[in-house]
């Protein structure tokens, strides 16, 4: 009788944890796996919930190496995807992890998202972010000399439009030259006329919708791009990567394009953490483009 009390209150406990493990968003069951994964050892959280933006209360997390470094370490800015709905830093702490076992300073800010902004508030509070991390990231060990960004989904389009758009760095008394070089996961970056749920809810009423889209903003001197997508993403068409591949490189600029068979939206960034890095070199081909430019 003892036994099956004690498997009772086993399966009760198991099911309850189940309850709650499924109830969390995706990125947070994702970053949850990842950490009972061997690996990546070599990275901290350094700084957490450091105030950006002490208006808004907006603030961002820092991973390094947990080794010592000799010298200033190359910096990755990562922005979150969404949906501009949804999302958290902490969720994505695999993603921090990840690349600072890889040698980087990695920064993780949050941003407003819908319904509490609208475009182009998640622009200007990403570019804050990035003027923040270029004043200040000295202090933990990086170098603001070398800079990336990147993002997934709607922060790759955050990080794209920081990268191609000069006003929004501008507004921070900065310019995207402070830019090494841009990898981007599943960006939206030619989607206009508006026709989803997230994009009419973030972008519908803005009155020059032109301005919103990636691709009118291309120019020669833009950072160099790493630009990715799945065969299989059909929530962001791998045609936006390619059509702003193929507008960058006929302006004279750098860009690559890089996709992943078997591949969709989701796959792409899971791709990034301990448990899944089988599904595509997403991780590899990224840090091999910032060693590139770094």
């Amino acid at each position: 009788m003892k036994w099956l009390v004690m498997i009772a209150v086993l399966l009760l406990a198991l099911g309850s944890f189940a309850s709650w493990f499924f109830s969390q968003p995706g990125p947070k069951q994702l970053d949850m796996v990842n950490n009972v994964m061997p690996g990546d050892s070599n990275a901290k959280l350094l700084v957490q919930d450091k105030i950006y933006d002490k208006e808004l209360g907006l603030g961002l997390n820092i991973w390094s190496p947990d080794s010592a470094a000799t010298k200033p370490l190359p910096v990755i800015v990562f922005i979150y995807g969404g949906g501009w709905r949804d999302g958290d830093k902490d969720q994505y702490a695999f993603t921090g992890r990840a690349l600072a076992n890889r040698g980087y300073i990695v920064v993780l800010p949050d941003y407003r998202l819908f319904p509490k902004t609208r475009f182009p508030g998640f622009l200007e509070d990403s570019a804050k972010a990035l003027a923040w991390v270029d004043d200040n990231i000295s202090q933990y060990g990086g170098d603001a000399n070398r800079i990336f960004l990147s993002g997934q989904s709607a922060g790759a389009y955050n990080v794209m439009m920081l990268a191609l758009d000069p006003q929004w760095l501008g507004r921070e008394g900065k310019s995207p030259d402070l830019i090494r070089g841009v990898a981007a996961l599943a960006g939206p970056y030619d989607f206009y006329p508006f026709d989803s749920v997230t994009t009419k809810q973030s972008f519908g009423d803005y009155p020059a919708p032109e301005m919103t889209q990636p691709v009118n903003f291309v120019r020669s001197d833009a950072p160099p791009l790493w630009l990715s997508s799945g065969t299989d993403d059909t929530q962001v068409k791998p045609r936006n990567s390619k059509t702003l591949r193929d507008k960058i490189l006929e302006a004279g600029g750098q860009a690559e394009y890089v996709e992943y068979a078997d591949i969709d939206h989701l796959e792409i960034m899971m791709a990034v953490a301990k448990p899944f890095r089988y599904k595509a070199p997403v991780l590899d081909d990224m840090v091999t483009f910032f060693e590139r430019h770094k």
